[in-house]
């Protein structure tokens, strides 16, 4: 098996994964405010958000001529430019980021779509071990309930129509979620991620979450009330 490299600098690196309807960006957007509110420096990253890749990948979904290679290539080229301008600077600079998916998104996305587990896993062995993170646990159908009852309408490649698993794109939705959330639950165990229940109330899964990122604070960077950068403990 394939592992990260060691988290380089003196900042800490927080991701959060889970099927789509997790409520994972909700719980990461609380903990970057919580952190700014503290002091913290704070860069965020989500996936597939790279200036330099994004629209490539864009006009390959528009057109419907993504395989599963290189739908598994565009996201690793998107994941490696924004390692090496967003992620590494912002924790050799000793601050904190947060990051919504990660590279167990490609572990679990790739893999569904057909791709040898250990070939992504070595496609992506230049990134940085995290500092923690987070599983968001939900049951298929709750997360379902939330997804389809907020869209207006799903993308191809967003419900695994390029899959031919159904005709039907909520069908075809629902049966490639289903996949995706077997191979979290086989990653949570093989990366020993933080497995937060997704079926509590917010206030209760922010608080599990602050509660686990606080002890990985210390010696972290904060702007002091003059807005000078010290070490507080």
């Amino acid at each position: 098996m394939v592992k990260a490299l060691p988290q380089l600098g003196a900042g800490r690196l927080i991701v959060v994964e889970g099927i789509d309807g997790s409520g994972k960006s909700t719980q990461l957007a609380l903990l970057q405010r919580w952190l700014v509110n503290q002091g913290y420096p704070v860069r965020f990253s989500e996936w597939n958000s790279s200036a330099l890749v994004k629209q490539i990948t864009k006009r390959g979904k528009d057109r419907r001529i993504l395989t599963a290679t290189t739908f598994c290539l565009t996201h690793a080229a998107d994941f490696a430019d924004r390692t090496e301008r967003d992620i590494l600077p912002a924790l050799r600079s000793g601050g904190m980021v947060l990051s919504d998916r990660y590279m167990y998104t490609a572990f679990a996305r790739d893999v569904v779509r057909g791709v040898e587990p250990n070939y992504v896993r070595q496609l992506y062995r230049f990134a940085i071990k995290p500092t923690l993170a987070f599983y968001y646990r939900v049951p298929l159908e709750v997360a379902l309930g939330r997804i389809l009852g907020g869209r207006n309408a799903l993308k191809y490649y967003e419900a695994g129509m390029d899959l031919g698993l159904s005709d039907d794109i909520e069908e075809s939705f629902r049966l490639f979620q289903r996949r995706i959330l077997q191979q979290y639950e086989l990653l949570s165990k093989e990366f020993g991620l933080m497995v937060i229940d997704a079926t509590l109330s917010i206030e209760e899964q922010q608080a599990q979450m602050r509660a686990i990122v606080k002890p990985k604070l210390e010696g972290v960077k904060r702007l002091s009330k003059h807005g000078k950068v010290s070490l507080l403990r």
